[in-house]
């Protein structure tokens, strides 16, 4: 008999967590423009996507202990560090040597980039051949992460 009321509870507590469940949408989100007047509800993953890739800094200024390659790693600016000839190409009246920078310099971020530049730094930078392609984690341009097949 116990082993009955057991099975029947177990029973229970199973069939009542999977009707729990609640399917969850993703959340509207407003964007505000810079002027503080204007305001739009995004729903659509890729608008999300270009709203927070737009909000990203395009400039960084160098902090003690600092390289190229941290400074591309960082998740506000690509979370690859491989794309750091990216930096290095945008900035190359500041930077004469990429394993020379100094504390204080401010650098221009790209974010405008296609894919042929991304594969580009990515082979400078010392990637293998197999993998010349952005991550799917890695921040990139909305119209190139959906070309590439990579989900927001």
């Amino acid at each position: 008999m116990k082993k009955l009321t057991l099975l029947a509870i177990a029973f229970c507590v199973v069939f009542a967590w999977g009707c729990s469940k609640k399917v969850q949408s993703d959340p509207d989100v407003v964007v505000v423009e810079e002027n503080g007047t204007e305001s739009k509800t995004v729903s659509d993953p890729m608008e999300l996507y270009k709203a927070e890739y737009d909000a990203l800094p395009v400039s960084h200024t160098v902090t003690k202990g600092e390289c190229l390659w941290w400074i591309s790693e960082y998740k506000h600016i690509y979370n690859d560090p491989f794309m750091w000839p990216l930096i290095f190409k945008a900035n190359r009246d500041k930077i004469k040597n990429p394993d020379l920078i100094y504390p204080g310099q401010q650098f221009e971020i790209p974010r405008a980039f296609d894919l042929v530049q991304a594969k580009d730094a990515r082979k400078q930078a010392g990637a293998s051949w197999q993998a010349l392609e952005p991550s799917a984690d890695a921040v990139i341009p909305a119209d190139m992460r959906s070309a590439m097949g990579y989900s927001f």
